[in-house]
């Protein structure tokens, strides 16, 4: 059992780095093919003004896929994160307007998003919960408590140094993509050289072995769901910035994007795969898709059908990938 304990997580791995690498190479060559494609398309797509508002339209879905794939490497799903978004921009925005500064309220709104995802972790690995339906769950309460919160309207009048986080530029850079890739190489860092990120990819690998490996599967899951959660009320922060308000309806479906860059980017819904640049780079290949097809007058139900069959591919070639390595 000993040998099981030290050689099974380690080829995973193993695995892991040599997937990644090839996957990211192909998913860089496909950003380049579309970016030359719909510059030579589109005399709109290549200007500073849409490229700036494409970086900032890719970061909000960006940093929630973040979070989704550090679940999704536990073999996990995180359903709540589009609510989350909501709520912690209605929070934030009535903490504003009650006349807290926004470098409190900001933090606290944070501190309230993590609580969210530890009680999923708390329904998930205490009462045994799936996490499908334990994050269906809380996605509906909290659906629910920004309605009330709200009173199901717009959260406006906010300060204006606080829409300037998400319009502001620096170096011609917008400020949202900065914050994204802090993100990126914090994630990046987490997952490779700290022993938090080893323990998601045992536990995704397999709990059994993640147990009798010494792992304290409690707060790891805690960690995880945790941080999931804090990444999405951040970017619920950023989109009510940009928008200047608090929207009670925002998020919705984001949670499907999420899942769906991770997916497109390499990661595994079996667990135990996946890598920070993956998702970062499946994020930016569904908001460019997006808006070349909206610049080139595509039908919006059309470019929908046209996400969703790249979604399908994705799982299968995943699919198909998992049955090889069972046969070899």
């Amino acid at each position: 059992m000993a040998n099981i304990v030290k050689t099974k997580p380690r080829q995973g791995i193993t695995v892991l780095g040599k997937y990644t690498i090839g996957t990211s190479t192909t998913l860089m060559a496909i950003v380049v093919i579309l970016f030359v494609f719909l510059s030579s398309t589109s005399s709109v797509f290549a200007t500073p003004e849409n490229l700036s508002n494409l970086l900032r339209q890719t970061s909000i879905n960006g940093i929630i896929a973040l979070g989704m794939l550090m679940v999704i490497i536990t073999a996990g799903i995180d359903l709540s994160v589009g609510a989350i978004v909501a709520i912690a921009g209605i929070v934030n925005a009535l903490l504003m307007q009650a006349g807290m500064s926004m470098w409190v309220s900001m933090p606290l709104t944070l501190v309230i998003g993590a609580a969210i995802g530890v009680f999923n972790g708390i329904l998930i690995h205490e009462v045994s919960i799936t996490p499908f339906i334990a994050t269906l769950g809380t996605l509906t309460i909290v659906r629910g408590i920004v309605m009330i919160m709200s009173g199901a309207r717009m959260v406006a009048n906010l300060p204006k140094e606080f829409g300037q986080i998400a319009s502001g530029d620096i170096f011609g850079i917008p400020s949202m993509f900065i914050i994204w890739m802090v993100l990126f190489v914090a994630t990046l860092f987490l997952l490779n050289y700290t022993q938090l990120g080893r323990n998601f990819f045992i536990i995704g690998s397999s709990k059994e072995v993640a147990r009798l490996s010494g792992i304290r599967l409690r707060p790891n899951m805690y960690a995880v769901y945790g941080l999931s959660s804090l990444y999405a009320a951040l970017a619920g922060i950023l989109l009510s910035s940009r928008l200047s308000m608090g929207v009670p309806t925002a998020g919705i479906s984001y949670e499907l994007d999420a899942i769906a860059a991770v997916v497109i980017g390499g990661g595994s819904l079996f667990g135990a795969a996946g890598s920070a640049i993956g998702a970062v780079l499946g994020a930016i290949i569904m908001q460019t898709i997006r808006n070349g097809g909206n610049l080139l007058g595509i039908d919006p139900f059309a470019l929908q059908v046209i996400i969703g069959a790249l979604i399908l591919i994705a799982v299968g070639v995943d699919q198909l990938r998992m049955r090889k390595a069972e046969k070899g």
